[in-house]
């Protein structure tokens, strides 16, 4: 699985960015598991026209020590769905570039 890692957060780090993430992004059904719904904008044409499916989100895996984020656009209404692939360079810019603003907005220094 393609990855963006974040690690060696200390245990004020993972606190923080818990507290954040549970206010700001929908949990998924098992803790520490986060889906952070894609900007439309930088939906590929495909993507966007499979209206059923949306949100189309990247998951976040916080552990007390790291934070993974699957560069993978998953739909959150199916298992499987031509939509639903590796991010593209678009995507995967905007999802890391999202990530390192919560961590500089949080003073979290990795």
């Amino acid at each position: 699985m393609k990855q963006y890692v974040v690690d060696q957060l200390r245990i004020e780090d993972y606190e923080r960015l818990r507290d954040y993430l549970d206010k700001s992004y929908p949990s998924a059904s098992l803790p520490g598991i986060y889906c952070m719904p894609v900007d439309p904008s930088v939906l590929d044409a495909d993507q966007r026209s499979h209206r059923d499916c949306h949100p189309l989100i990247f998951s976040l895996e916080l552990e007390p020590d790291s934070l993974h984020c699957e560069l993978l656009v998953r739909t959150s209404q199916r298992m499987r769905c031509s939509c639903m692939r590796y991010a593209t360079e678009a995507q995967r810019n905007w999802i890391i570039g999202l990530i390192d603003s919560i961590l500089e907005q949080l003073d979290i220094r990795v």
